[in-house]
């Protein structure tokens, strides 16, 4: 009996290989490199070690796309920061759509100067002729994309897409004329219709209520000047490189540039409900406060900016992901899988650069959903 009890645990450790291939003992992790643990800070506001992981996929794991700069603020703290080979803090990446929340930004700005109008008629002189339906388009139905002018964001052929022409083919010289030219397809809003070219719109509105010359060079310096001395500088970004047409409109539906650390910047100033990390409130809270309101027509939409609320329709396809974070997070999201998420009751902001094809981008956007589910909700 004595001998038999001692071969007990000798022959339970020698079935433990068996177990363990049955499943019934989960696979030990793969060992963190160095890589991993170096991209967390001592202020990660979560466990480091699974925040290291839940970022270290975000790099390596196939399927993805390519993340090539990642940074995560929590608190108002750096709690993780990675870049790719060849990429660095120093890196500037185009915003690609990103660009309009910028543009939204300039526009409340712009408001709350008493320059513009929110619910008046927008002021595009071409639609002001007698008889004119595009004369009732007011700056809010812009914002959230109702317009009703005629456009196809993404066509195929690709030089069927409004954005393209706008951008590369008869619009590109004076980009805003060509958008502001098209006809309406629908009753000013009663439409979504999501649109680069009505980014572009609402540009060519700022610097109209900047300047009232045609020189290029002079609109696009009141633009720049304007961006730089109110919303860039009081922030920090000093690596923000805005793009202009040849008409000197900014392209505020795609082409901003900066880096991973002042896009993170920006979705902090965002978070904090337009204050500057002094204090200083450098568009109203009031405004933000509408940019993540839901749209009539889009609950996904608000002004410029993309919301984490739920859809009509549960089939379709989700900007977000709502299932997985609080109602109130909203992003920021450019062309092949650029993303600056702002989730307020967590405190976070999560600044993902890359290239990801649409495909790619729905896996990584869940990859991200697996960083952000590391921090609790307040």
């Amino acid at each position: 009996m004595n001998t038999l009890r001692s071969l007990l645990p000798i022959a339970t450790l020698a079935l433990l290989p068996a177990l363990s291939s049955c499943g019934d003992v989960p696979p030990e992790p793969a060992p963190l490199s160095e890589d991993a643990l170096a991209a967390i800070t001592a202020d990660a506001g979560a466990p480091t070690s699974e925040l290291a992981r839940e970022v270290d996929d975000l790099f390596t794991r196939e399927g993805l796309g390519e993340t090539r700069a990642l940074v995560v603020m929590q608190n108002g703290k750096v709690a993780a920061e990675r870049y790719s080979p060849g990429y660095g803090p120093d890196t500037r990446f185009v915003s690609w759509s990103m660009a309009k929340t910028v543009t939204a930004v300039m526009i409340g700005m712009l408001v709350a100067d008493g320059r513009l109008r929110l619910d008046e008629r927008a002021p595009v002189e071409l639609w002001h002729r007698s008889g004119d339906a595009r004369g009732e388009i007011t700056l809010r139905q812009l914002l959230q994309m109702s317009s009703g002018l005629r456009h196809t964001e993404a066509g195929d052929p690709p030089y069927e897409s409004s954005e393209v022409r706008m951008l590369f083919l008869d619009g590109r010289d004076d980009m805003a004329r060509w958008a502001e030219e098209q006809p309406l397809e629908a009753e000013p809003g009663a439409k979504f219709e999501y649109s680069s070219n009505t980014s572009v719109i609402l540009a060519d509105i700022a610097a109209r209520a900047l300047t009232d010359s045609e020189d290029p060079e002079i609109r696009r310096r009141a633009v720049a000047d304007f961006l730089e001395a109110r919303l860039f500088a009081p922030l920090g970004m000093t690596s923000m490189v805005p793009e202009f047409d040849a008409s000197g409109t900014l392209i505020g539906g795609s082409l901003i540039h900066g880096t991973a650390r002042d896009w993170a910047r920006l979705g902090e100033f965002l978070r904090r409900k337009g204050t500057g990390p002094g204090g200083e409130q450098l568009v109203p809270s009031r405004w933000v406060e509408q940019m993540v309101t839901p749209s009539p027509r889009s609950p996904q939409y608000g002004f410029q900016t993309w919301l984490n609320r739920p859809l009509d329709d549960p089939e379709e396809e989700h900007p977000l992901f709502p299932d997985r974070a609080p109602a109130s997070l909203f992003s920021l999201i450019g062309h092949m899988g650029q993303y600056v998420i702002v989730s307020p009751q967590q405190r976070l902001t999560v600044v993902r650069l890359g290239h990801s094809n649409t495909e790619e981008r729905i896996a990584m956007l869940q990859q991200l959903a697996d960083v952000i589910e590391l921090y609790p909700v307040r």
